[in-house]
């Protein structure tokens, strides 16, 4: 007999926190509450579906508003509302509350029943916003499509809406097979090398989601190529060795108040950099930022925006697009 409770426990265990599963139980108000395992290997405890989330990120603000409606969170990025940065403007702009790099204390005024951070985020944030009784998860910050869908998974279950997320995943999977049939059609002879100006120096190499992007876009990062990874700066000597056909320039300007032109004029005129054949055939693209940047389930259009800087117009796609299931 007691062999046997033991085997029950076991498998009421492995439902409970194997994989990141949660385990629903009706409490006696009425609501679901459930358990998940975060990407730190935190046990959260869930009292129902969260109504007041905040998180620590555009990517995940853009993940949560995929799922949920603009009311269900309680503050956004402040880029978000940013034409040049943002591919959700519009759902970011009826969010009154715009935050960066709020504090532990700023957060719980918001009063969240459920905080989502990146794992990239200082652990201090986390132990803090924990030690003041909130619900935290801590996700991965995405370093390839597949660590995407991984996330999306994890805040699904994180809201208690795992049907939402897989119907979000699918809809990331039907776009990759669309820009991969038009992908394939291109010879191997004309697959272009680009590579990525950043204003973030050190982005771009072996291992950024930038690098894993142009797998599927059916080009050839530069950086990648030439052995740099991501963490290390470009030097304007590796960049003229490579000599890509394409340069991604970056368009960031933060509402108006950063100079990005400023920026052209000082890397475009450069002395050091006219044997580019890129500056001399001005095969200069300038993206959407977010697009580009995009770490959400909306990194499929921005490898279909490196598809369309390598391709041209086959690639072609509006401005506002993005993967949603949440009705608004």
């Amino acid at each position: 007999m007691r062999k046997s409770i033991s085997v029950f426990l076991l498998v009421i265990s492995f439902m409970v926190f194997g994989c990141g599963r949660t385990a629903d139980i009706r409490t006696s108000s009425g609501e679901i509450s459930y358990q998940i395992v975060d990407a730190g290997g935190n046990v959260i405890e869930m009292p129902g579906k969260p109504k007041r989330i905040v998180t620590l990120a555009a990517s995940t603000d853009t993940i949560i508003l995929g799922m949920l409606p603009t009311e269900n969170l309680v503050a956004v990025n402040a880029l978000l509302d940013d034409p040049v940065s943002s591919n959700i403007v519009k759902k970011a702009q009826k969010i009154p509350e715009k935050i960066k790099n709020p504090s532990a204390e700023r957060i719980l005024s918001l009063q969240p029943d459920l905080v989502i951070v990146p794992d990239w985020s200082d652990a201090v944030i986390v132990d803090s916003l924990r030690d003041l009784g909130l619900k935290v998860v801590v996700c991965k910050g995405p370093r390839s499509v597949a660590e995407v869908r991984e996330t999306v998974r994890l805040l699904a279950k994180a809201i208690g809406e795992e049907n939402k997320g897989s119907q979000i995943i699918a809809q990331m999977d039907e776009k990759l097979r669309e820009i991969k049939n038009k992908v394939d059609k291109i010879p191997l002879e004309k697959r272009k090398t680009v590579v990525l100006i950043s204003l973030m120096t050190s982005y771009g190499g072996i291992g950024s989601p930038f690098d894993d992007m142009c797998g599927y876009a059916g080009v050839i990062n530069g950086a990648g190529a030439a052995g740099i990874k991501n963490g290390q700066v470009l030097a304007k000597e590796r960049l003229i060795a490579i000599n890509p056909d394409i340069l991604i320039l970056p368009m960031y300007n933060d509402h108006g108040t950063y100079d990005v032109e400023s920026f052209y004029r000082e890397f475009l005129e450069d002395p050091s950099l006219q044997t580019l054949t890129a500056i001399k055939e001005k095969r200069l693209y300038m993206p959407r930022e977010g697009y580009m940047y995009n770490v959400s389930q909306d990194i499929v259009f921005g490898i279909q925006e490196i598809a369309l800087a390598a391709y041209g117009k086959d690639f072609a796609q509006p401005a506002d697009c993005h993967i949603s299931v949440s009705g608004e």
